[in-house]
């Protein structure tokens, strides 16, 4: 039977993921309106914008069932990793990705749930280009999927 301590320092890494997401969020809210730019490089500004759609305003204009949509997605999938991180507390390179990946989507889900929209407020860009305004929740579940490719890559430890 898996121990619910064993995940803890897991849970506690999320938690971390989660207060630094919503800390930052909410100081964009305070000193920024909504649109406005603050140019810190010529290559990266501050914004705050708001996403109705899932990673990088996917499905941000659906008309609105995505808000439920993605609120059951987060939900469930935030359960199964919860799991995990209780049933396999030992595998430390999987664990950090999934609770990477929980903190960064709690994170979202609490704006989602709060507002009806998630606050982005980095902007990289080249020229005319741009890459989608992100915020640090969607950078600790990419930077956790990264690593959960990596541990599928591992050869598997014979038990």
């Amino acid at each position: 039977m898996p121990n619910v301590r064993s995940a803890l320092p897991w849970l506690v890494l999320s938690a971390i993921v989660i207060a630094l997401d919503l800390y930052t969020k909410h100081l964009i809210q305070r000193m920024f309106v909504y649109g406005e730019h603050v140019p810190v490089t010529g290559f990266f500004d501050l914004v705050r914008y708001h996403n109705t759609g899932a990673a990088f305003s996917f499905l941000a204009n659906a008309g609105g069932w995505q808000h439920g949509f993605f609120t059951a997605v987060s939900t469930l999938a935030s359960a199964v990793m919860v799991y995990l991180l209780v049933k396999h507390p030992q595998k430390k390179l999987f664990c950090l990705g999934l609770a990477l990946v929980l903190g960064g989507a709690l994170g979202n889900l609490y704006d989602r749930l709060t507002l009806g929209y998630v606050v982005d407020f980095l902007l990289f860009y080249y020229q005319q280009w741009a890459w989608p305004a992100f915020n640090v929740a969607d950078s600790a579940i990419c930077v956790g999927v990264g690593m959960l490719m990596l541990d599928s890559f591992k050869q598997p430890t014979a038990s």
